[in-house]
């Protein structure tokens, strides 16, 4: 005989169970619509594959998980999609969600299903995939994805697996009567989840009120190595925690997790639909409902659909609206009161209550708190009820977080017992509400921090790259002036050898050759040459004068002397330059090169900064839209590789300008530079993704994929980054 436990606290509320356990579990006709939400589970919302006007067959996915803690939803029948609208969901706040409105077509064709006779043929991880993309969430509690549960961190090993089938709420019965019609699929369910998480010991945990099903379980557990543990029926029994506790005297420390103790609970329904995916291909499309309350004369469980209406199925059980005093969704304990009854049944939909005046009366003004410590002696959690209220009512919330105020379950022990009526756990959900928005805002002022130090870090590193360049530059320009002036000041000394050589060649009555200056016998073969050019370009202009003047009159005759007299020199000039390049041998004629002319450097320089401070600027603007989502994107491409093309026009004006051997020192310097800045700019955004990627994974955000795969990218380009500047500093040592 397995030992039992006990948790502290609880409390024993009338059960009114009975009301909706007399008859079997009945099935609906199709409602004349069905309002799928795209969220029914924490986590993501899924993303829509329907449109207008589609047709879907029954089982065919609606919508498709988005990242890792998202589930899939799926169409409850066959028909027609007739729009994709906000629509009242259930929820405490009345508000709205994202729809998939479909109109049944009446005839039930289904997709082509996957059965898997026997899961055993199957791995692991391709059961879970199954799981996820049946779209089964916790249907027991706050709808937590299932494949995500099932699949634990590799240090947390399951020793313990137990299918919670305590259902310690009073009125509903969902998960009671499932047990008594469908045990051997919940243990069938049980059997899968034990195949994938291999734990030591399999337990069901259920109270001691519910006969009918122990008895069904244990006919459905024979031959099977798990066990039937029977628990003392009491207020929150059916809490996972207090389950736990109760089978296996183990506490979930605070701000953990049940598999951090090597425990992991998973609701009957859950269980059942786990079978129903794996054996059967059939994704979650459906769930048992309690339909209870005096103002209900047909009481009962129903199996309906996911997205029918809870006015429809009120209306197919008899209801009274004139004798009901409120509409509750879930149990009187943890449930909340509907709004409309036009919201939908969804996955963790498990009971309606149509409550009359007599049943849930109006409660009475809350009073002021006695200090009695009901509260406290009640609470499963063994907190301080008393102090939370006055740390909520006060805005304290730092003080009401140390006092460990997200470890309420929010049962309502505390506030079924307290004699002032205060609705203490109304206080606890507002705290808790405040507490995580104070927690995203500072979130989100921690990424705008983050993004505005690395813009800063940039800038001065892009700062630091120019000023690297433009000292390069200076120094290479310093060196070519350095070199000219040296060559200057060599030159008269050349001058005056070249004057020595000419006058001992003189005295031994040697001809010098001609190097390019005007001697006594004549001008040289370069000032020939630029009077013969000259020459040319007046005979060309008196030319052009001359034709004028015959088509439209003039002083022809003056013209036509001025342009003989013009040919005359072009002719005498170009017999002198004939003579000339004659006369001088061709060793001398190779001397008489025009000496080049140095362009400016400082200009070249000052058009190259001007251009590398315009590109700087369009990255930065392209780096800014790119992370805000602006709209300019393409245009500031565009933007920056223009200012790249005048980056090169400029340098290669400025390689051309400079000596060679300064300017390719110039040149390995700038391009190493320009390699570790981008390298460096790379580390910083991997470092960016990276910590967004940690406290995403830390705080079970949505975007865990988007930022893996982000990380991923920047990896990428931090080794392309790396492999580039190892082989620019190879060629600069070869270089060198």
């Amino acid at each position: 005989m397995r030992k039992i436990w006990d948790f502290p606290g609880g409390i024993h509320p009338p059960e009114n169970k009975q009301q909706s356990t007399r008859a079997s579990i009945r099935n609906l006709p199709l409602p004349e619509y069905l309002c799928v939400p795209l969220q029914q589970h924490i986590g993501a919302p899924a993303q829509a594959l329907v449109e207008p006007g589609q047709t879907v067959l029954k089982g065919q996915m609606l919508a498709e998980p988005q990242g890792r803690l998202s589930v899939a939803i799926h169409a409850p029948t066959s028909g027609i999609v007739e729009s994709v609208i906000p629509h009242p969901v259930p929820h405490p706040s009345g508000m709205t969600d994202w729809c998939v409105v479909i109109l049944p077509d009446g005839e039930e064709r289904w997709i082509e299903l996957e059965a898997l006779a026997d899961y055993r043929q199957a791995s692991p991880r391709a059961l879970l995939e199954r799981i996820r993309q049946a779209g089964i969430a916790g249907m027991g509690g706050a709808g937590f994805p299932t494949e995500i549960k099932l699949h634990p961190p590799k240090e947390d090993k399951v020793k313990t697996l137990i299918v919670n089938g305590a259902e310690c709420e009073p009125y509903i019965t969902a998960d009671d009567m499932l047990m008594r019609s469908r045990a051997n699929e919940i243990v069938g369910g049980l059997e899968i989840m034990a195949y994938i998480l291999e734990p030591e010991e399999c337990l069901i945990g259920i109270e001691d009120n519910k006969p009918q099903a122990i008895e069904a379980l244990q006919r459905a557990v024979e031959g099977t190595q798990i066990e039937i543990v029977v628990v003392p029926t009491k207020y929150p029994s059916g809490g996972e925690k207090q389950l736990i506790q109760l089978l296996t005297g183990l506490e979930v420390p605070h701000g953990r997790i049940p598999a951090d103790i090597g425990v992991m609970c998973q609701n009957v329904g859950t269980a059942a639909a786990v079978y129903r995916a794996i054996r059967h291909g059939e994704p979650l499309i459906s769930r048992i409902t309690t339909l209870t309350g005096e103002g209900i004369a047909q009481k009962g469980n129903v199996e309906t659909l996911i997205g029918t209406p809870i006015s429809f199925l009120l209306e197919q059980s008899g209801f009274d609206n004139a004798g009901t005093e409120r509409l509750i969704m879930g149990g009187p304990m943890m449930g909340f009161t509907l709004d409309t009854p036009e919201v939908p049944v969804i996955k963790t939909t498990n009971c309606v209550i149509a409550g009359s005046p007599q049943e849930f009366p109006a409660p009475p003004p809350a009073q002021p708190c006695i200090r009695c410590g009901m509260c406290a002696e009640v609470c499963p959690m063994e907190l301080l009820p008393q102090q939370l209220f006055w740390f909520s009512q006060a805005k304290e919330f730092e003080k009401a977080e140390q006092h460990n105020l997200f470890d309420c379950i929010e049962c309502g022990a505390c506030s079924y017992v307290c004699p002032s009526t205060i609705p203490l756990v109304q206080f606890y959900r507002y705290a808790k509400g405040e507490i995580r928005q104070q927690r995203e805002d500072q979130l989100k002022s921690d990424r705008a921090r983050e993004r505005f130090e690395a813009r800063q870090a940039r800038l001065e590193r892009e700062q630091a790259e120019k000023e690297a360049k433009r000292k390069a530059r200076a120094e290479a320009a310093a060196k070519a002036q350095a070199e000219k002036k040296a060559q200057q000041e060599a030159a008269p000394a050349k001058a005056s050898a070249s004057a020595a050589v000419q006058a001992a060649l003189a005295r031994k009555g040697v001809k010098a050759p001609e190097t390019g200056t005007s001697t006594p016998e004549g001008p040289s073969i370069e000032e020939l040459e630029k009077s013969l050019t000259k020459a040319k370009a007046k005979l060309k202009n008196m030319e052009g004068l001359l034709k004028d003047a015959r088509t439209k009159g003039g002083d022809v005759e003056k013209l036509e002397r001025a342009v003989a007299k013009n040919e005359q020199r072009v002719r005498e000039t170009q017999a002198a330059l004939h003579k000339a390049k004659a006369d001088t041998p061709s060793e001398a004629r190779a001397t008489t090169i025009a000496e080049p002319q140095t362009p400016d450097l400082a200009e070249l320089e000052n058009r190259l900064d001007k251009a590398q401070a315009k590109l700087d600027n369009t990255r930065s603007m392209l780096d800014e839209a790119r992370s805000q989502g602006g709209d300019n994107v393409e245009k500031l491409e565009r933007a920056v590789a223009k200012n790249e093309q005048r980056v090169a026009v400029a340098e290669k004006a400025l390689k051309e300008a400079m000596p060679s051997a300064p300017l390719e020192a110039t040149q390995n310097q700038t391009q190493i530079a320009e390699l570790e800045a981008t390298l460096d700019k790379a580390k910083a955004k991997l470092e960016t993704m990276q910590g967004m990627l940690e406290e995403a994974r830390t705080s079970g955000g949505d975007n865990v994929d988007k930022l893996e795969r982000a990380v991923a990218k920047n990896q990428d380009r931090v080794a392309r980054a790396k492999q580039a500047l190892t082989e620019a500093r190879g060629t600069a040592d070869t270089a060198s």
